[in-house]
């Protein structure tokens, strides 16, 4: 196969084209760099079969490819509201493009959606068929918003088009190559506790979130592309639900770090809940994540004291 990855430089989707690549594929990899890392490809470039272009999916690109997997898009609060227009425009002018260039070659695509569609969702766990509890107007509505429309034309591109697409919807993932200072709740915590900083746990702590490590996110996702049959949308994530003062605890015991948990007010539109019901994965994927949290967070934190010492 032929494959594009957008945003193939970021976290999940440096973790996805080296996958593909150990799978015998060609793979192009699109970043503009925004969010994406050279660093987390670098050991790619020397692959005879991957290829990096510097590219914006928000304007059009002419390819020959068999697949597309369609991850180009800011995806850490402090990262898509710093910029929420063009938040916006990748998410539904670049999902457009991609879409066109599916259409045009006959190539099978994959969304890369979010669990942010259910917003701060009044359903537990969710459910692929619940339609969400979002506000339109509020600052992460960039995000939610603009990755709830590319759900909408993936959709109607299959309907009127016949393009071949597959949606999955992604929870918190963690895992290596994790930026620093992206503003997740994963990063901050590891960062903070190496460096022997407070701990900032916003509200009470006692929000939930669920989190799967970026391997078994990957396999998952490849897994969806390789299913005929069935588009989706489909829950991917770890089931495993924890507090944020379960999660920081848990890797103030890992670190041995002194570190004091400080709390603030939680932010606007924060959801008090969130994990996935992932029946309908087990079901047509036959998936469900490996490893737990803790065997992830060893990994992740050997990554970031590599990262920091360096």
């Amino acid at each position: 196969m032929r494959i594009v990855v957008t945003g193939g430089a970021g976290f999940l989707g440096s973790h996805l084209c080296e996958l593909l690549l150990n799978d015998g594929h060609d793979v192009i990899c699109l970043d503009n760099f925004f969010t994406g890392s050279k660093s987390n490809i670098l050991h790619l470039l020397d692959n005879r079969r991957f290829e990096l272009v510097r590219h914006d999916v928000i304007e059009p690109i002419l390819l020959e490819i068999n697949r597309i997997y369609n991850l180009a898009c800011p995806a850490s609060p402090v990262h898509y509201q710093y910029n929420p227009v063009k938040t916006t425009k990748t998410s539904v002018m670049g999902t457009i493009n991609m879409l066109g260039l599916a259409k045009r070659v006959g190539a099978t695509i994959l969304q890369a959606s979010t669990s942010e569609v259910y917003g701060d969702p009044e359903v537990h766990p969710q459910r692929e068929d619940y339609w969400g509890h979002v506000n339109c107007i509020g600052p992460r509505s960039c995000y939610d918003e603009g990755k709830r429309v590319a759900e909408t034309l993936m959709m109607d591109y299959r309907k009127q088009n016949n393009v071949d697409i597959r949606i999955v919807r992604i929870f918190n993932t963690y895992g290596p190559r994790m930026a620093e200072n992206d503003g997740r709740v994963v990063s901050n915590f590891i960062t903070q506790a190496l460096k022997g900083k407070d701990i900032t746990i916003y509200g009470e702590g006692t929000q939930t979130r669920s989190f799967c490590y970026v391997d078994d996110l990957v396999d998952g996702i490849v897994k969806m592309m390789g299913a005929e049959g069935f588009a989706g949308p489909v829950n991917l994530g770890n089931p495993a639900e924890f507090t944020m003062i379960e999660l920081a605890e848990k890797i103030l015991e890992i670190t041995g770090s002194k570190s004091k948990l400080v709390f603030k007010p939680l932010p606007m539109d924060d959801p008090a809940q969130r994990q996935p019901d992932i029946s309908l994965a087990r079901e047509k994927l036959e998936w469900e994540p490996k490893i737990d949290l803790e065997t992830g967070l060893v990994k992740t934190i050997d990554y970031f004291e590599t990262r920091l010492s360096g």
